[in-house]
């Protein structure tokens, strides 16, 4: 078979905002003193190729695995434009991010060229400071452009904004137009489109310390991509499966969600089906074929639709397990 279950090389992404957990929390050294905000765990973006870290195709791409093998990777559900849909990354937030949004593949199309995507993503919380880590998502009712515009110009944006204290476990589903900031001290995983396109609409008011400059924000495209319609977003409340020790979070026309978290073997993946495993929680291992994968927190696998169902087979106790799938 060309292909197996696949693990990639975190890249590490330096942010003024970020912490210093995700080397640690990934199993690696840091690479740098600088702090890191971002792990892309897989990534298909222009100048951030995930590489393969082991089996006879370590070392090619991302990019390289969905040119050369499109139909066993994706089976019947080969993207059109010949690149890998998803983004999958880990986020520590040290900082509040930038309050923020994200076009639609419309409008990313409009505003940032051809060949560009719309950013809808999903967060799964995983640790937090309860007195300090706020989520900050979607509009309060009765907001609009104009009073945002005012807000903005009166340093009183997050009243706008609704805001709530998360909790570990929490997932939070942000359609493209969803004005949004990840508070401080926060962790968590993020699935998204394979995009980069972001609108900063305000940022705290804070100076870049290496360049002694605020960063830029991008007022006009930012409120072009605002939806002030969807009003406050809470988090996802899952779709339990009552006999099976899992739980759907989210099922978009991107991507798809699922969370398994048992103390007993349990089965992830579809023959036919593109998926990638990752491990939150707990320890374990997956088995496939009579080969074993480790698995521990920080953990990412990519079943090719080739490979089909795999087995978790948790080790010391109950593994949470996050199945993230194309959409439809």
């Amino acid at each position: 078979m060309p292909l197996y279950p696949l693990t990639f090389e975190p890249i590490f992404k330096s942010m003024l905002w970020g912490g210093r957990r995700l080397p640690g929390f990934l199993g690696r050294e840091s690479p740098h003193a600088d702090p890191i905000g971002e792990a892309w765990v897989l990534s298909d973006v222009d100048g951030n190729l995930s590489p393969v870290m082991d089996g006879s195709l370590a070392g090619k791409t991302l990019r390289d695995i969905t040119v050369t093998y499109p139909q066993e990777l994706f089976g019947n559900r080969v993207p059109n434009d010949g690149r890998f849909p998803l983004l999958l990354k880990f986020i520590d937030a040290r900082q509040e991010l930038s309050v923020q949004v994200h076009p639609d593949d419309e409008l990313a199309v409009q505003l940032a060229g051809p060949g560009k995507r719309g950013k809808t993503e999903a967060w799964v919380i995983l640790e937090t400071e309860p007195e300090t880590s706020r989520i900050y998502a979607g509009f309060r009712h009765g907001a609009h452009a104009t009073g945002f515009r005012e807000a903005m110009a009166n340093k009183t944006t997050l009243a706008t904004l609704h805001q709530f204290t998360p909790n570990p476990g929490d997932c939070v589903f942000l359609r493209a137009g969803t004005v949004h900031a990840i508070g401080a001290n926060i962790l968590l995983f993020e699935v998204q489109q394979t995009s980069d396109i972001t609108y900063r609409l305000y940022d705290w008011d804070r100076v870049d310390a290496k360049t002694g400059k605020s960063r830029d924000l991008h007022i006009d495209h930012g409120l072009t991509c605002s939806n002030f319609e969807s009003g406050p977003c809470h988090p996802v409340i899952p779709d339990r499966h009552s006999e099976l020790p899992r739980e759907s979070l989210v099922e978009c026309e991107h991507f798809t969600l699922i969370r398994h978290r048992d103390e007993k073997p349990f089965s992830v993946g579809a023959m036919g089906e593109c998926r990638a495993v990752v491990t939150v929680e707990g320890y374990g291992d997956l088995i496939w074929n009579e080969h074993t994968a480790a698995l521990r927190p920080g953990s990412v696998i990519l079943l090719p639709a080739m490979v089909g169902e795999c087995e978790v087979v948790p080790r010391g106790g109950s593994i949470s397990v996050l199945e993230c799938g194309l959409g439809s």
